[in-house]
């Protein structure tokens, strides 16, 4: 499933025709450059989730800590998955949203699955607000309640700032379980070179 993503975010890049853009004045080349780049970190961002959710011990994920009532490693992924479509429903309203998660009966593929798919659509919504000019993103609403931000790389640092919360959360609760990541794991996280080149993408920039 994870080639779904990739192939996914391939179509999206194929989709961007810098020679045919009408880019207003102050729309550079180095700035789409630039917007491009943070779309595809998004990316290797997810990858980063593949990889804990491939290594993680399947007895950690409805698995609690002795007296703490915290979330469950499931309800973390999803969680995130769950806010993604949130974001997505009100800052991108056509795009096709993926289905929400059932932190109970979600299992570790069904989580996989969603979080490649969310994260399909996230990338897509930094797309539109940062790279096309004419885009249809251009604010974002990470609630509700929540005041609208341009769309713009406030809004990039936000969505990435929240994985990566969540995502050393699981890490230390597998710890504590006594379900510590493997090498792969907990050091794979951190090759962004490889996790840039599994993604599909050329370089790093």
């Amino acid at each position: 499933m994870w080639a779904y993503f990739t192939r996914d975010m391939a179509s999206s890049r194929r989709s961007l025709d810098f020679g045919h853009i009408d880019m207003p004045p102050r729309q550079t080349a180095a700035a789409l450059d630039l917007g491009q780049a943070l779309a595809e970190s998004y990316a290797v961002n997810e990858q980063m989730n593949q990889v804990v959710l491939e290594c993680l011990d399947p007895r950690a994920w409805h698995a609690r800590v002795p007296g703490n009532r915290s979330r469950t490693i499931a309800a973390i992924f999803s969680h995130v998955h769950n806010i993604r479509h949130k974001w997505l429903r009100l800052s991108a309203p056509h795009l096709e949203l993926p289905p929400s998660l059932d932190r109970a009966h979600c299992t570790q593929e069904h989580a996989r699955v969603a979080l490649a798919e969310s994260a399909a659509r996230c990338c897509e919504m930094l797309i539109e607000a940062l790279v096309r000019p004419h885009g249809r993103v251009e604010t974002f609403r990470r609630d509700g309640w929540a005041k609208p931000w341009p769309g713009g790389a406030a809004m990039f640092a936000y969505m990435i700032a929240h994985d990566a919360h969540h995502r050393g959360q699981v890490c230390m609760l597998a710890h504590q379980l006594g379900f510590p990541l493997a090498a792969k794991g907990a050091y794979g996280i951190w090759a962004w070179e490889k996790l840039w080149k599994d993604c599909g993408f050329a370089k790093l920039r």
